[in-house]
């Protein structure tokens, strides 16, 4: 009978120290916290050193230039392209590509080479932001650099919406549906 009484006090205090929570435990740990960068962080293929960022706060309509090298760790060529990637607490992500160096989308990357790069992007939007070189590897997939915290403060500057692109882009669309629907129809029902 004792030992059913020793079961159910124990049992009776987990339960209590569940439901009120293990706030003290902070005072004696401090917690820990990190943003949501995949595990593929740095690509097998090429990787993304000495990332550089020429300013950590700026105000909204002004230039970041993020630049650093790319290093190819394997002997073959590979094809890739550069562009920032962002998280931020807003969830408004907002900047406008201003140049890229090496120029054009896709670049070439020799094998065993290290090519110099230049990203210059507009910020747009106010907001606390992660940012990162992000590479793409053609038919390998994204890897990111380090990144750094970079504060944008301002009023939001409104791009205009470009409403000739969109009815080119429904129209496309919507001829795809078209050709679709007439060359299949059974898989339409």
């Amino acid at each position: 009978m004792a030992e059913k009484r020793i079961m159910a006090a124990g049992l009776a205090a987990v339960l209590a120290l569940g439901t009120l929570g293990f706030n003290w435990v902070e005072t004696i740990v401090p917690g820990a916290e990190a943003h949501g960068v995949q595990a593929q962080l740095q690509s097998r293929f090429i990787k993304i050193e000495g990332e550089t960022f020429n300013r950590q706060s700026l105000q909204t309509g002004e230039t970041l230039e993020v630049s650093g090298s790319l290093t190819s760790l394997v002997e073959r060529d590979l094809r890739g392209w550069l562009s920032i990637f962002s998280e931020s607490t807003n969830a408004g992500n907002r900047w406008e590509m201003l140049s890229r160096d090496p120029p054009g989308n896709v670049f070439d990357i020799s094998g065993n080479d290290q090519l110099d790069y230049t990203l210059s992007a507009k910020a747009l939007e106010a907001g606390v932001y992660h940012v990162h070189t992000q590479l793409n590897v053609a038919s390998v997939g994204p890897g990111l650099g380090p990144g750094q915290t970079v504060v944008v403060a301002g009023e939001p500057i409104i791009k205009p919406i470009p409403y000739t692109n969109i009815a080119y882009q429904s129209i496309i669309i919507g001829v795809g549906y078209v050709i679709t629907f007439a060359t299949r129809p059974w898989q339409v029902i």
